[in-house]
């Protein structure tokens, strides 16, 4: 429960001020964002947890504090404003002003925008989900024949680009013209991405260089937040337009999310339920093909959570069964 004290003050400050704010009104809006990023974030908690288990206490420290700001100010506020900057050819700074002078245009911005992001994260996360699947050193299965198989195709040099691109034409196949150059570019930049990261992780994470290890693992948890973020954020603009509300009520489900990470994390949680990451990684892999449906079409956000966090329940009965035969 200790891992929850800051959170739950954090709740009570922020939901203060969002009423201060905008009243009752206000205050609902900002607890729907709350749960409307705990509901994407859940899976990427259990996810971190994979990761940090691994690292030292230090860097642990290091991705719940520093990470921490970097999710808030890079994600939550930075990044919708670099959007609209793009989008709409204006200098950031006006972006800014925008945000808090017409809000409504700053959301249809955002809006606009939409389908080339959930190309471009759709892709990365893709490629995440598929790398674990893919995997041949894997021995644990879930789902046993359907994994056995996966795992066997990473044989395969480069497989999961190979999947990844046959999916990104086949969509690009189906959108309209006028859109398909926008999301082929971005859908081969999240490839590409995740790539960059990936090598960039394999180098830093050289045998015998403790603290290049900690910063390969510190790199890619912060970019796979970042991804999570992507449709947390467009999915604020789709319940609000206040950048205020957007910014307490997402900020409050991320330290609700990083203190999840760390009870995972210090509790063995992982070690007991052995299927639970493979339901946060097959929900990481529901998100990505939702992501990528919504180049076409809108999918509400309640369905993209609780299919997360339906996945991830299948994986803790699967795992309560495992301890029990």
């Amino acid at each position: 429960m200790r891992h929850f004290i800051f959170p739950l003050l954090a709740a009570v400050i922020g939901l203060s001020l969002a009423t201060y704010w905008a009243g009752i009104e206000g205050l609902i809006t900002a607890l729907l964002l709350i749960a409307l990023e705990i509901g994407f974030s859940f899976d990427n908690a259990v996810v971190n947890a994979t990761v940090l288990q691994h690292m030292d206490k230090k860097w642990q420290q290091r991705f719940l504090t520093w990470g921490m700001l970097i999710c808030v100010f890079g994600m939550y506020y930075l990044f919708p404003l670099l959007i609209v900057s793009l989008a709409s050819g204006m200098p950031i700074y006006e972006a800014a002003q925008l945000a808090f002078t017409n809000q409504q245009a700053y959301g249809e911005h955002i809006t606009a925008a939409h389908p080339a992001i959930s190309a471009f994260g759709g892709m990365f996360l893709l490629m995440v989900f598929l790398r674990f699947v893919c995997d041949e050193a894997k021995t644990i299965h879930w789902i046993g024949p359907l994994e056995q198989k996966l795992a066997q195709l990473g044989r395969l040099e480069s497989i999961e680009v190979a999947l990844a691109l046959v999916l990104l034409l086949a969509l690009h196949a189906l959108l309209p013209e006028m859109q398909q150059a926008s999301i082929l570019v971005a859908g081969v930049s999240g490839i590409a991405l995740y790539l960059v990261v990936h090598a960039a992780c394999t180098w830093l994470a050289a045998p015998g260089a403790a603290a290049l290890t900690g910063m390969a693992a510190f790199i890619y948890l912060q970019v796979l937040d970042a991804s999570f973020s992507l449709d947390a954020v467009i999915g604020a603009f789709a319940l609000s337009t206040d950048l205020v509300l957007i910014l307490i009520g997402l900020t409050i489900g991320a330290f609700f999310v990083r203190a999840l990470t760390l009870h995972l994390v210090q509790h063995g949680t992982l070690n007991r339920y052995i299927y639970l990451e493979h339901g946060a990684y097959y929900a990481i892999g529901a998100l990505a093909l939702i992501m990528l449906a919504q180049t076409r079409v809108h999918v509400p956000e309640a369905v993209t959570g609780l299919i997360g966090l339906g996945l991830i329940g299948l994986a803790f009965i699967s795992s309560l069964r495992r301890r029990k035969s």
